[in-house]
């Protein structure tokens, strides 16, 4: 067969050009019809196949083997006649024409990764869509929201090619006709008014006439999703803007439509001159391209704030090169990794999944995971993580965590929901909107029957003017931005610090925190001891005591024990065999070292030793006071040695708290390590309260306590076993690596544990917090002040009536104001 195949390949591919190809559908082999092979008919066509098995197939599922995409252009190509056609890395690849087939094959990565299956599937199956104001609003299929009208989002993350937001596209179509259609609207309405005689040459009667015409698409087109959301507010008894948009709206056209059709119908006072009525089809249209203005700048506003996952997204390299067995390298794409794949990383390329340096060494550039600019050395056995970028040294790293584990893809799940969640604030909002829409629709009513029953003439024409204007200047859409796009445009800021928000409620209260636990090892200090002194007692020499406790310590886990054996290694000191090794847990250590016996531990060690240790008190106290740990050396029952080790502070510490007290927080430290100790850096560091010798538990009791007194406690935590502290606190700030941390107990994670990120974190919760008041206030002020103009308050004084267009035009400016100020939030100084 394959003699068969490969010459009738050679035939066709010099007369590829020429006649039609045959290929089978299924597997992409070219068949000769003449040649007897099994074939079948489907749908009226014949399918030709090399074998019985791919005949099979396709009876099974013919819809599967009909069309191919190609992966270049993207155009739809039948497979059983494709000219084109190419396998690459196991998967079937057809194309349009040769020119796509040559781009292809230049640089098949770029065209495999995320593309095809981009093409075929833009949202992942089983989405689910929710409201962007109301998250309790969850449906399976995309639409708009009982609620509030607006359209739902899919929830989860959204795919980096699903294009634009077919709503925007959609709705700045609507704004581009409605505009086009409302230039020469205004232009017959305002004409007289700017000195235009527009009117006069075409005469009030057929001026009228236009007006309709060029209004009515732009109202019974256009504006047909907002029609649709008003009603859908009425069905669900949930008045919101959209309620105030239809009623005023279809109340200015249909009066004017009325007053055109049937003149005589109204009372001869409002009847102006050329027997006609004055008539607001110019009202109607413009408030309508002004709200898609509103909502086309929200939208697109939305899409940026997206736009924070996707740059996240795209950190993470589209494919990896993957060493196999007998070492060869091939590209493959990100998602065929699997765990325990060997990968290497070049200079300058992204690391494509997390996972440990099996060989090589370089500096990685961890920034946009941390926020931390200055590269970080690694080398055999150290962790790297997807998204980070390689220096200078050529790595080989086995793949541990891959696809939706990795930490990237994580942060990118946590910042997705974080920017769906809602801030306690919102609830006050959603409270006075709801009592507001009834009390605008009586305000406006209230205005109608006013000038209808007191005001000049022409009575009615007054009236409905200040009722559509109240409707429409009222209508809260700012209301319902003010506080989603702040916490939208937050979180996406957040994660580019390298501060990662559960949700939104976790930020408005950290913005009202006045007290901070935080942890010392780890937080405070670089959580890695290093050998400071070596003080030996009783005639033995220096070295001697250094390499007796280096070999007892080598047998130990304990971080303390790795101080001590490095420290000795680093002087060059040779370390001595040992044997019967006891450990005993939270006193130290004892074995046989060249056949004395050594201990090392503590003061409780001591005691059960029964050795004195009076005539070191002044050295332990001094050491102690240094903020470093000490431990006893005994060799055959005598105390013979002190070896003393500290864990150094950050560099970056002491800036961070005076930060955090400038922030107007308290803070208090927590550890394990002895009073003195604790101590002595918490007065190098102003820090206000310490508490020593606390054990897990203790943090949760201390933050208890805290409550009763009324204080509104942060507490940041390194370790699994801070789980419950975070967790009772008001806020848990879980601190160093996204991965192993708690990150489920805390409401933000820094994913560098370190308290700079804490300043971050605190300075964006103020930020946005003000924001969202200022944007409150944007939104309330322009109804509050708006309401009584529109409804005529200042006319009797002033003869001032305000047109619904300005009334709209507000109302958008009021939109805009908040959007503008929420983006403010992107160039924030943290």
């Amino acid at each position: 067969m394959d003699s068969t195949h490969s010459h009738h390949h050679h035939d066709h591919h010099h007369g590829e050009e020429t006649g039609d190809v045959v290929r089978d559908p299924v597997c992409g082999m070219i068949v000769d019809p003449s040649a007897g092979k099994p074939s079948l008919l489907y749908e009226g066509k014949t399918y030709h196949f090399c074998c019985d098995g791919c005949r099979t197939k396709f009876q099974a599922a013919p819809q599967d083997y009909l069309l191919a995409k190609d992966p270049v252009c993207g155009m739809t190509v039948e497979r059983s006649s494709a000219r084109h056609f190419l396998k690459h890395g196991g998967e079937k690849f057809y194309f349009c024409s040769d020119r796509c087939k040559t781009r292809f094959e230049a640089a098949p990565a770029d065209h495999m990764a995320g593309k095809v299956a981009a093409a075929s599937k833009p949202v992942p199956k089983g989405t689910l869509y929710t409201c962007p104001m109301h998250p309790e609003v969850v449906s399976d299929h995309p639409g708009d929201c009982p609620k509030c009208g607006m359209a739902l989002e899919p929830m989860g993350v959204p795919p980096v090619d699903a294009g634009p937001n077919p709503e925007l596209v959609d709705f700045t179509r609507r704004l581009w006709i409605s505009s086009l259609l409302c230039l020469p609207l205004l232009a017959l309405s305002m004409g007289p008014m700017l000195g235009l005689p527009i009117r006069d040459w075409v005469g009030e009667q057929l001026a009228t006439w236009l007006e309709l015409i060029l209004a009515t698409p732009v109202v019974l087109w256009a504006a047909l999703p907002f029609f649709r959301r008003a009603w859908a507010s009425l069905v669900n008894r949930s008045p919101n803007m959209w309620t105030l948009i239809g009623l005023g709206v279809a109340t200015a056209y249909i009066y004017s439509l009325v007053a055109t059709l049937a003149p005589g119908f109204f009372p001869h006072t409002v009847i102006g001159h050329g027997g006609t009525v004055p008539v607001y089809f110019e009202a109607a249209a413009v408030i309508i391209a002004l709200v898609f203005v509103g909502q086309v700048l929200e939208l697109k506003a939305r899409a940026r704030t997206g736009s924070a996952i996707s740059a996240l997204l795209d950190l993470a390299p589209k494919t990896a090169r993957r060493i196999d067995g007998n070492g060869a390298e091939t590209d493959i794409p990100v998602d065929d990794i699997v765990a325990s794949d060997r990968l290497r990383v070049r200079p300058g390329e992204r690391v494509a999944v997390d996972g440990s340096i099996e060989d090589g060494q370089s500096t990685i550039d961890e920034s946009m995971i941390t926020g931390e600019s200055l590269p970080v050395e690694k080398t055999v056995g150290d962790s790297v993580t997807a998204g980070t970028i390689n220096m200078s040294g050529s790595l080989v790293m086995k793949a541990e965590k891959v696809g939706a584990d990795t930490t990237l893809s994580r942060i990118v799940e946590m910042v997705a929901s974080a920017q769906r969640s809602r801030a306690p604030i919102q609830g006050v909002v959603d409270r006075v909107s709801s009592v507001f829409v009834p009390a605008v629709v009586l305000a406006a009513a209230l205005a109608f029957v006013l000038w209808f029953f007191v005001g000049p003439e022409p009575r009615l024409a007054h009236a409905l003017i200040s009722a559509v204007a109240v409707l429409i200047i009222a209508c809260p859409c700012a209301l319902g931005l003010a506080t989603p796009m702040s916490i939208m445009i937050a979180t996406g800021r957040g994660a580019h610090e390298g501060v990662l928000l559960k949700d939104a409620e976790a930020l408005e209260r950290l913005s009202k925190v006045d007290t901070l636990i935080v942890d010392k090892t780890g937080t405070l200090t670089e959580g890695k001891p290093e050998l400071t002194d070596v003080i030996p007692l009783t005639g033995i020499a220096e070295p001697e005591l250094l390499s007796l406790a280096a070999a007892l310590e080598r047998g130990s886990e304990h971080p303390l024990a790795e101080a001590i054996v490095k420290g000795a290694l680093e002087r060059g000191i040779a370390i001595p065999d040992l044997s019967e090794f006891k450990a005993t847990a939270g006193k130290g250590v004892q074995g046989q070292v060249e056949g004395r016996s050594i201990a090392l531990g503590n003061v409780a060690m001591l005691a059960d030793l029964g050795v004195s240790r009076e005539a070191t008190d002044a050295q332990v106290e001094q050491l102690r006071d240094g903020g470093k740990t000490v431990m006893f050396v005994t060799v055959d029952g005598t105390l013979s040695g002190l070896i003393a080790v500290a864990d150094r502070i950050k560099p970056t510490t002491a800036a961070a708290i005076e930060a955090l007290h400038a922030s107007g927080l308290r803070i208090t430290m927590a550890t394990g390590d002895n009073e003195r100790t604790a101590r002595a850096i918490a007065k190098s560091l102003r820090i206000d309260e310490i508490l020593a010798d606390v054990l897990p538990e203790g943090k949760k009791a201390l933050i208890d306590d805290l409550h009763r007194s009324g204080k509104i406690v942060a507490m940041a935590g390194d370790g699994v076993n801070d789980a419950p502290a975070l967790a009772a606190a008001d806020v848990g700030i879980a601190m160093g690596t996204g991965a192993d941390v708690a990150m489920e107990s805390a409401g933000i994670t820094l994913v560098k544990g370190d308290l700079n990120g804490i300043v971050r974190a605190r300075r964006l919760a103020l930020a946005t917090m003000t924001n969202i008041r200022q944007n409150l206030t944007f939104a309330f002020g322009y109804n509050a002040l708006g309401i009584p103009v529109a409804a005529g308050l200042l006319y009797p004084t002033f003869g001032l009536l305000l047109s619904p267009m300005i009334a709209a035009a507000a109302m958008s400016l009021s939109s805009v104001s908040v959007i503008g100020n929420a983006l403010r939030l992107r160039l924030a100084k943290l």
